[in-house]
């Protein structure tokens, strides 16, 4: 894969394993099924790539196949606010493909990612024209929405190990990431780039929710072992 190409330039036809990973299309009928195919396509995205800048034009509802991105902006203040991390399964942006307006967020790959794309013209003809698509269009609407009044709850949280807990709660969303499953495969230098806390500082935070038995890190990745914990306002890392 050359570096010199765009993402854009980058485009091809999906392979069948990562059609059948597409959350939304199994419950399509053969002939939604067969509009979809013909204006879906995938991106293979460098760590740095963006999928998405602010300003441009939508023209995809776009999709993570494999890897991991961030969605951000910049504030009045010049510093950066993560929206949410992109993992495995997440499709995104559904909102701006509806109003056909231009993004007001950067999507950037934080490591080397297969990122799919439906085109916008045929979003629309599956919203008129399939309940089942309407349906997770609609539960994505209301599922993102409490997840953006999360990250700014997230934004405001003083204390880097419940921050951290309430982060990896984010990216284990069963809705809107049914590709992450119990193991997230992600690096504590990626971590700390979504959380917006140094490398070392989460490390630390990971061995007190580990030693807490809320996740466990293993090799390459975490594991929760209790969700519902992480997401709790009340939580609190017990220290030793």
């Amino acid at each position: 894969m050359s570096q010199d190409l765009t993402l854009h330039q980058r485009r091809r036809p999906p392979t069948a394993e990562e059609i059948e990973g597409i959350p939304w299309w199994a419950p399509l009928q053969p002939h939604e099924r067969e509009r979809a195919l013909a204006a879906l396509l995938v991106g293979d995205a460098l760590p740095g790539d963006y999928v998405c800048r602010v300003g441009r034009p939508v023209t995809y509802w776009f999709g993570v196949v494999e890897g991991l991105l961030k969605m951000s902006n910049d504030n009045a203040e010049g510093s950066t606010m993560t929206f949410a991390g992109l993992p495995p399964g997440g499709w995104f942006g559904e909102g701006t493909v509806v109003k056909r307006e231009p993004y007001r967020y950067n999507v950037q790959a934080l490591r080397k990612s297969v990122v799919a794309g439906l085109h916008i013209d045929t979003f629309h003809w599956l919203l008129d024209h399939s309940i089942a698509f309407n349906r997770f269009v609609m539960h994505q609407l209301n599922e993102r929405l409490g997840q953006f009044i999360s990250a700014r709850e997230i934004d405001r949280i003083t204390n880097p190990d419940v921050r951290v807990a309430r982060s990896l709660a984010a990216l284990f969303h069963p809705v809107l990431y049914p590709g992450v499953g119990d193991v997230l495969r992600i690096t504590q230098q990626e971590l700390a780039y979504l959380v917006g806390l140094s490398r070392q500082r989460v490390n630390e935070a990971l061995a007190a929710l580990d030693a807490q038995g809320a996740i466990r890190v293993e090799y390459g990745g975490l594991r929760v072992l209790d969700l519902e914990a992480l997401r709790s306002r009340d939580f609190q890392v017990k220290k030793a």
